[in-house]
């Protein structure tokens, strides 16, 4: 049993304590003599300069800063970072999460570069939740809201820093560091870079983050003892900083974030708090202050191609369909077109996966190997050998990844970590980052399909690279049909998976959740479903349908991002349970679909279906979850005005606003 909790003696509640002046109130200090020295200015700064810049000079001498070197390049540090650490990295106060817990160093780094430079660094935060302690949570309601909020404040601490020439943005987990990509290039008229924070280590004995997730489902199935749940659940954090060892949000982001050009050459997936770790910040600084030097900003840097390529980058990789959100909104804020369906279906027709990481197989590599392999510039060199790579794309590095990648094969880098991982993990890093032509014999397929169907006439999608291959046929099409098991809460479902529940959920079935979109949840991740299903036996013959979306560690036959949503008036909200649903994805060719087929009591031709279908009622349980916080209803009404989900969640203002008008000027004519 835990301790119990002492609780303090009533007596230091009381209201004589609060008041009691004691000696605390005889040292109170009334004046202080002030900084020495005086500012550098001069006839022209106090003539043209703000008031504003001005008294910026006085609080940086007011916090300590030697006013001689008041006068250098201003640069922000922008972070996610979370926490208290001691001096020796204890925790005084805990983080939410691994992944911000030490991006603090990161930013310590980068400030000692720019002052060793001559420059001022400053420091703002902005810290982010973790999806994974959310997950099945009403904390889940505010995660992928988060991402827009963050990105607001984030470009309004970049403004309220009047005179910065560029900002440094370090970040590493699932909404933190998508916000930080939305913020730099929502200001890419100044020079950024993007510092990832990194990945945890996985434990030399033990489970993953990812599968850890699962204790409770498996020991609820008898899958697990108590003791070997307590065991896993405390060492699966190898390290105690860094993303999870998984190519999940977060991991991918990184990845994105380095394809897009936002970091320097192969800074994604560092392992967390070691020497090389530090150094990509140290690089990051300098060549922050080198963009700076030459006028480059990320408007040069963050194009049409970089977007394309951060495409290609994750096909490669099996990522995260998360990403389908988040590559669309950078490309948003970044004033870019921003890709489409089927922008992501041509890519994916080109790029099967070659990257074999958790949570894809066959193996399922830790993070931290695909580092070691070569990152994002091996994977990237690959695509450039199968003609298919747009090499002319700026890096901040300050030039292309052409150059970035003809310098690439031969370098001290790639050899000495690549060999790094021969010696300490015994593996061929050409098991990790496949040559493509090698992973097509091994079998691996393209990563994302967008199912079309009777129950998404808008589409959805679905991570095809990760069912299970034991449940696809020989000619790469996974096919099922089963009864529908209806569920409008997560927390239903979940129950019903671990055996908690009336009728538990059994193998065959088709777990249909709605309601859980934006309107619904602020489209909540499932991922305690997802990973249920993956690590209990019977769970690779059942399928997922559903309007939320899921987490980059789900695997199995996990149909997300069902359009329309079932609260926007979508047909998957008109499933009963018993119908039959009939999912067909094909792996290879990339299409398929969710149909429903019969009723629990017969067939039902598509003409059939289509009609009763159109003549139901929604699920008599079918509302915006109770708990949904008015912060998160209001995202969810203005990203569904800028075009959903499909185009990014993202705020399209100017539609935002005509919208208000016209709804304004409606109420007018009503006498309203």
């Amino acid at each position: 049993m835990p301790p119990a909790f002492n609780y303090p003696d009533d007596s230091l509640f009381s209201l004589d304590q609060h008041l009691d002046g004691g000696d605390v109130a005889a040292s109170v200090v009334t004046s202080a003599s002030g900084p020495s020295g005086q500012l550098p200015l001069t006839d022209e700064i106090l003539r043209s300069w703000s008031s504003g810049d001005l008294f910026g000079l006085t609080q940086n001498a007011g916090m300590g800063w030697d006013p001689a070197r008041m006068m250098g390049p201003q640069y922000l540090c922008l972070s996610t970072q979370g926490g208290v650490r001691d001096h020796d990295g204890t925790p005084i106060a805990l983080g939410y999460h691994t992944g911000h817990w030490e991006v603090g160093l990161l930013v310590q780094a980068a400030a000692e570069q720019f002052s060793e430079a001559g420059g001022v660094p400053f420091a703002a935060f902005c810290s982010d939740p973790c999806d994974g302690r959310s997950q099945g949570t009403n904390g889940m309601f505010d995660s992928l809201p988060y991402r827009n909020d963050a990105a607001i404040v984030m470009r309004r601490l970049i403004r309220s820093l009047p005179r910065r020439r560029g900002v440094l943005g370090v970040a590493t987990c699932d909404k933190g560091l998508p916000a930080m990509m939305l913020a730099v290039c929502g200001t890419n008229h100044l020079p950024s870079v993007i510092v990832p924070g990194g990945v945890t280590l996985p434990p030399t004995v033990g489970e993953d983050a990812g599968k850890v997730q699962t204790i409770g489902a498996r020991y609820s199935q008898g899958e697990i003892s108590l003791e070997q749940a307590g065991l896993e659940g405390c060492r699966a954090c190898g390290s105690p900083g860094g993303g999870c060892q998984f190519l999940g949000t977060a991991a991918t982001s990184q990845v994105v974030a380095e394809a897009m050009g936002l970091t320097v050459p192969h800074a994604a997936l560092a392992p967390s708090g070691q020497p090389i770790w530090l150094d990509i910040a140290r690089q990051s600084a300098r060549s922050l202050m080198a963009l700076d030097a030459r006028g480059l900003t990320l408007a040069d840097i963050v194009t049409d191609d970089s977007i394309y390529n951060a495409m290609l980058v994750h096909a490669a990789c099996g990522g995260s369909t998360n990403l389908l959100l988040h590559i669309p909104a950078v490309a948003h804020a970044a004033g870019l077109r921003s890709p489409t369906v089927d922008d992501w279906h041509q890519v994916n027709k080109l790029v099967a996966r070659f990257v074999d990481v958790l949570p894809n197989g066959p193996v399922g590599h830790p993070t931290v190997r695909l580092f070691l392999a070569g990152g994002v510039p091996e994977i990237m060199w690959h695509l450039r050998e199968l003609g298919l790579l747009r090499g002319d794309a700026m890096t901040v590095a300050g030039v292309s990844w052409n150059e970035i990648l003809d310098a690439w094969p031969q370098s001290a880098r790639r050899s000495a970590l690549r060999q790094r991982l021969i010696e300490s993990d015994r593996v061929d890093p050409d098991d990790v980052i496949i040559p493509p032509a090698t992973a097509k014999k091994r079998g691996l397929t393209s990563t994302v399909c967008f199912p079309q169907g009777n129950l998404c006439p808008e589409g959805s999608v679905i991570k095809s690279t990760s069912i299970d291959p034991s449940v696809v046929g020989d000619d790469g099409v996974y096919r099922k049909t089963g009864p529908a098991r209806v569920f409008v809460s997560e927390r239903d479902a979940i129950a019903a998976i671990k055996g908690n529940h009336p009728q538990p959920v059994q193998a065959g079935d088709v777990v249909v959740l709605v309601g859980r979109g934006p309107l619904g949840s602020g489209m909540e991740e499932t991922y305690q479903i997802t990973s249920a299903l993956k690590f209990l036996p019977w769970g690779k013959h059942v399928a997922l349908v559903t309007d939320a979306r899921f987490s980059g560690v789900s695997t199995g036959a996990c149909i997300g991002h069902v359009g329309p949503e079932a609260l926007a008036g979508g047909p998957i909200g008109r499933v009963q349970d018993g119908d039959q649903i009939e999912v067909v994805v094909d792996r290879i060719g990339l299409h398929g679909s969710v149909n429903l087929i019969g009723t629990a009591d017969k067939s039902l031709t598509p003409a059939e279906a289509e009609a009763l279908l159109a003549s139901r009622s929604p699920h008599p349980q079918l509302a915006v979850d109770p708990k949904m916080p008015d912060d998160s209803r209001l995202w969810a009404a203005l990203q569904q005005v800028g075009g959903g989900t499909w185009s990014g969640c993202v705020y399209d203002v100017d539609k935002i606003i005509a919208t208000l008008d016209a709804g304004r000027q409606a109420l007018e004519k009503e006498g309203t």
